[in-house]
């Protein structure tokens, strides 16, 4: 059974940085784009960064030039690293993979369970 398993949340102050990790497991035969969204208790969920199998990033206004979104695609692993961090960036971050498991004619989307960023002022 393929599952998505985030780490790397926390609190941290203004300014401060952290880095997210999510890696697939599971019997996967191929990996499309993986990416990051958030979501806080008043807005919908949004995507962060996303990052296509061949490499090629986009982020959403808010982030750009202060996170960055990397993948190792022999771990089937997706990093977001996040630098100068403001309290709007607190949220519940969710990793997001769309992926074909073995035996499985068609990809997916698959979500992990989230990992919460808190920054304070």
């Amino acid at each position: 059974q393929v599952q998505l398993v985030e780490s790397g949340g926390g609190l941290v102050q203004a300014g401060g940085s952290l880095r997210l990790s999510c890696a697939a497991s599971g019997s996967i035969f191929s990996v499309n784009d993986m990416g990051w969204y958030r979501q806080n208790q008043e807005k919908q969920r949004e995507s962060v960064a996303i990052i296509t199998s061949g490499g090629r990033t986009i982020y959403v206004d808010s982030v750009k030039g202060r996170f960055t979104i990397s993948r190792d695609n022999a771990k089937n692993t997706v990093y977001l690293q996040m630098n100068r961090l403001k309290p709007e960036d607190t949220a519940v971050y969710y990793c997001n993979a769309v992926l074909r498991p073995e035996g499985v004619l068609y990809s997916r989307a698959y979500w992990g369970q989230g990992t919460q960023v808190t920054v304070s002022s």
